[in-house]
């Protein structure tokens, strides 16, 4: 149990209505300890103005604290550097994580203070605005011999609004309702995307990637079936590292038609069952991960229990564009078969390359734009 008082405030004792006894056990942590002590004062009523501002791109060299400022507290978490800092009639906690963002809260005796302090805390600690090149971080999941291991680089990721005409009308509908999505409004936890090869689903993911950027983090599995027969492994992917815990993140599985078969039960039943449970289950619970799947299965082919509403956000089929649509996109009929195309078919005869397969006959399993 912490009585709450703050080394340098005076050491005032308030235990009155909004008295400040503040009690903590072995799950805390010392960040939660700045946490409760930030509204110490707050509670009390002796700093009764409050105001919080989170930030982005906090520079390296940012204090985020206001010139003078004292330090009562400084506590380093995985993740998170939490201080607290007091000054003549204000508190100020200043919380900065590992990706680079930061929340700042200062509460004061007057509002006009609270207000000043903030601005200060604020000033100079971010940096410039960067111009939109386009590319997505995305981090690669593997199982290697040191364990599993994450690394990242920046992908090309397209803006929706630039390739939406390469999808035929449900699915680009479908995938407008994603794109739009935000923290508040996910329903569901679980990404379907099927579909003949070529149709351009790993590009629309990639769209996703961008449009999510600002509140999602993006990692592709590489190695999926291992992911989901390795505990150790599904453990660390799970957890996801050091990160902003307000942030989520969404799990690329590419080609993982094994994992969500109708016959999964009887070959894979672990292995479907730990999906099921990372996108629906104790495992995935708090966790903020989302899982995309891509497959070439139809529909029909696809376990029910990854289908229930409540755990599917969405199941969307990425065909080939019909016939007058496909016509449309290329500007000629030239080439193109009384069905439609596919985006590969379509990008392989504007910019004049032969195609490896004819018409009629279709793509290889397993490759896809």
């Amino acid at each position: 149990m912490l009585d709450g008082r703050i080394p340098g405030s005076g050491g005032a004792d308030h235990t009155g209505p909004l008295g400040r006894i503040l009690h903590f056990d072995d799950m805390d942590v010392p960040s939660d300890v700045v946490d409760a002590l930030a509204l110490s004062s707050f509670v009390s009523g002796d700093q009764p103005w409050a105001r919080t501002k989170r930030l982005d791109r906090v520079r390296t060299d940012a204090s985020l604290l206001p010139p003078g400022a004292k330090l009562a507290r400084v506590a380093v978490d995985e993740g998170r550097d939490a201080r607290l800092a007091i000054g003549e009639g204000w508190t100020v906690r200043a919380v900065r994580w590992r990706t680079g963002g930061a929340s700042i809260t200062v509460t004061a005796v007057t509002e006009e203070l609270a207000d000043s302090v903030l601005a200060e805390c604020t000033a100079g600690a971010t940096e410039p605005a960067v111009v939109d090149t386009g590319e997505v971080e995305i981090g690669f999941w593997h199982q290697s011999q040191m364990g599993p291991t994450r690394t990242a680089r920046n992908v090309a990721c397209d803006d929706w609004s630039t390739i939406r005409d390469n999808y035929e009308k449900s699915a680009g509908e479908a995938i407008d309702r994603l794109a739009d999505l935000t923290p508040a409004t996910v329903n569901g936890r679980l990404l379907i995307m099927h579909g003949s090869p070529g149709t351009g689903k790993t590009t629309a993911l990639r769209a996703l990637a961008r449009a999510w950027r600002d509140w999602c983090q993006v990692d592709l599995v590489i190695d999926p079936q291992q992911l989901f027969t390795d505990p150790a492994y599904l453990a660390k992917v799970a957890a996801g590292g050091p990160t902003d815990s307000r942030r989520w993140r969404l799990l690329l599985l590419e080609d993982s038609d094994d994992l969500i078969r109708a016959d999964g039960l009887t070959t894979n039943t672990q292995q479907l069952s730990r999906l099921l449970n990372l996108t629906d289950g104790l495992l995935g619970q708090g966790g903020n991960v989302i899982v995309a799947v891509t497959t070439n299965e139809k529909i029909g082919r696809l376990h029910p229990a990854v289908l229930r509403p409540g755990r599917c956000m969405a199941q969307i089929e990425v065909g080939p564009l019909p016939y007058e649509q496909a016509t449309a996109w290329l500007g000629s009929s030239t080439g193109v078969a009384a069905y439609g195309a596919t985006l590969a078919e379509l990008l392989a005869l504007r910019d004049g390359r032969p195609s490896v397969t004819t018409p009629t006959t279709p793509a290889p399993s397993g490759f896809y734009l």
